[in-house]
């Protein structure tokens, strides 16, 4: 992870334009090249992000972030403070509670659920940034990869983008479906994944544990 501490001032353009005037904040770009802008202040939300995959480009005095969505963030740097690179190592991941930790066991054992002709590969398959929950195979035999919260929300979606930008590197697996599987997806979360190519699932999890059956929602 690199974190840069510097006086600068930060324009988006995207989805929205936005622009951070000149101030002191901290830069912070991990390893998969996913880029935020902090104050000191407002909890963990960043004033400004972009996702990975991207591209950052450093130039005389300012970055350049783009990625394959159009989206651009131009950091201009008028001091830098500090510029300290840590290497941080392999996450091992967010451990899931004991209901979402069951929902992956028995969609692993239902996966038809998401789908007609729907088969297993693996579950916990790795890739560099951590592991996604199932990957799968479609009627079609294309990939699937499957994320598996209880409540799915942005960062849900957002962390399962991640996984399908490292997942499409492997040309036996790309290009690689995105499905979010949760009991309840967030409106905001359906919007987003919407726009990323991303299927929603809403699963009943006593249909699952083979109490009263009813169907799955598909979004």
């Amino acid at each position: 992870m690199r974190l840069v501490i510097a006086t600068c001032s930060v324009d988006y353009e995207g989805r929205l334009s936005a622009r951070l005037p000149t101030a002191t904040r901290l830069v912070m770009v991990k390893a998969d090249g996913c880029v935020a802008i902090h104050a000191d202040g407002g909890a963990y939300k960043p004033l400004n992000w972009m996702n990975a995959p991207n591209r950052l480009v450093e130039g005389d005095g300012e970055w350049i972030v783009s990625n394959d969505r159009g989206e651009r963030l131009v950091i201009r740097f008028v001091d830098v403070l500090s510029d300290t690179v840590v290497e941080m190592g392999r996450d091992p991941g967010l451990e899931k509670d004991g209901v979402e930790a069951h929902l992956q066991e028995l969609l692993a054992e239902q996966v038809a659920v998401l789908g007609e002709g729907m088969c297993l590969v693996r579950r916990e398959f790795p890739t560099d940034i951590g592991p996604v929950d199932l990957l799968c195979r479609d009627a079609d035999g294309r990939a699937v990869a499957v994320e598996v919260k209880r409540r799915g929300e942005i960062d849900g979606v957002e962390q399962l983008v991640r996984y399908l930008g490292r997942l499409d590197r492997d040309p036996a697996l790309r290009p690689v479906l995105g499905v979010l599987a949760a009991q309840r997806i967030s409106p905001q979360a359906k919007v987003l994944a919407g726009e990323r190519g991303v299927r929603c699932v809403e699963l009943d999890y006593d249909t699952l544990r083979g109490m009263e059956r009813r169907a799955p929602t598909l979004f």
